[in-house]
């Protein structure tokens, strides 16, 4: 390519912002006529190489502002201990669907049986299927709708989490809350009703969620909008952390055996 027409693409290049086509289309051109592929070809690979850079960013982007606890993986997830029908849902729900038609995930379970982490890792794989996804604890964001609304920015708040495909509200239910915190959650809670998806973990089924939202009228009102487009994941199982205490417990004993116990 004559240099002059190489400054102008790349300057064309620069003000289109295709930074990766900038830094590999010599490269490719290399790999085109070695393989004797045609211009379509080029250029398709070319534009695929641009795709998959911005894509790669755009979701490491989307997981840094997710807040999502990043360790908590699917992969790390033993769905082994989840009774059959609940492992087919997860299956099903990490392919995303759910999200676009709105609908709701409620993940009920004892504490420590690994709602907070299937949360988390189902929230990592949304993203993965550029889906915006944003986490928070049930405390901290009650904090923040009550600040906001103290300062009048309650529906600039709002605004934002309604950017979200997804709102992950950890641990409903796990601190008891008074009446001003949970008419902020009401509010939220209606703003996205069939808007946009939330998932809420809890340890307490909604025969107790009185004990929450204080008021009957407000109970109901809010369980029928969550319930009314969902997805309902019931964790039945013993806690993970009580389960592997007992492990180690039984590998010590195990090793602390002498030979002559095993004759």
């Amino acid at each position: 390519m004559h240099k002059k027409t190489q400054e102008e693409l790349i300057r064309y290049l620069d003000e289109l912002r295709l930074s990766t086509i900038r830094r590999q289309y010599s490269k490719i051109a290399d790999e085109a006529k070695a393989e004797s592929l045609s211009h379509e070809q080029f250029l398709f690979n070319l534009v695929r190489q641009e795709c998959d850079s911005r894509r790669n960013k755009r979701i490491e982007r989307y997981l840094k502002e997710s807040r999502l606890p990043l360790e908590k993986t699917m992969q790390c997830f033993d769905l082994k201990r989840l009774p059959l029908k609940a492992t087919q849902q997860v299956k099903t729900l990490i392919e995303g669907e759910f999200i676009g038609r709105k609908e709701n995930l409620l993940i009920f379970g004892n504490p420590g049986s690994g709602k907070t982490h299937l949360a988390c890792g189902i929230g990592q794989e949304l993203i993965r299927q550029d889906k915006r996804v944003y986490f928070t604890t049930c405390a901290i964001l009650l904090q923040d709708l009550l600040s906001a609304k103290k300062d009048l920015k309650l529906k600039r708040i709002l605004n934002t989490f309604a950017r979200y495909d997804a709102l992950i509200i950890d641990d409903i239910g796990y601190v008891q809350q008074d009446q001003k915190e949970m008419e902020v959650l009401f509010t939220l809670l209606a703003e996205r009703y069939e808007r946009g998806s939330v998932v809420i973990t809890s340890n307490l089924p909604f025969s107790k969620w009185n004990n929450v939202f204080k008021d009957p009228m407000m109970t109901a009102a809010a369980v029928d909008r969550i319930v009314h487009h969902s997805v309902i994941l019931e964790l039945n199982i013993e806690s993970y952390r009580i389960n592997s205490a007992k492990k180690q417990k039984m590998e010590q004993k195990g090793l602390a055996k002498s030979p002559s116990d095993d004759r």
